[in-house]
């Protein structure tokens, strides 16, 4: 993520640039390609991990609540007995 970060930090450097020397039309269209398809890339890699992580805390919840379950279940045997 750092890596695509500093990727358009340099893209927005030669962009103003750019403005500033005036390169050309052609390097305009491709910088503005490569802004969106990593702008793109990191937006679905910010929502994937989200979606990962709220997965991961609910399993964790599951399995406090297994423990639960299982410490009620073996004091219920206890006091049975």
């Amino acid at each position: 993520m750092l890596f695509w970060c500093g990727v358009l930090f340099v893209l927005g450097v030669t962009a103003f640039m750019d403005s500033l020397f005036n390169y050309g039309e052609i390097f305009r269209r491709i910088n503005s390609v490569l802004f969106l398809l990593i702008s793109l890339a990191i937006l679905v890699r910010t929502t994937s991990k989200i979606k990962l992580a709220k997965l991961e805390r609910f399993q964790q919840q599951v399995e406090d609540l297994e423990q639960k379950v299982n410490n009620l279940s073996q004091k219920k045997q206890k006091s049975m007995y």
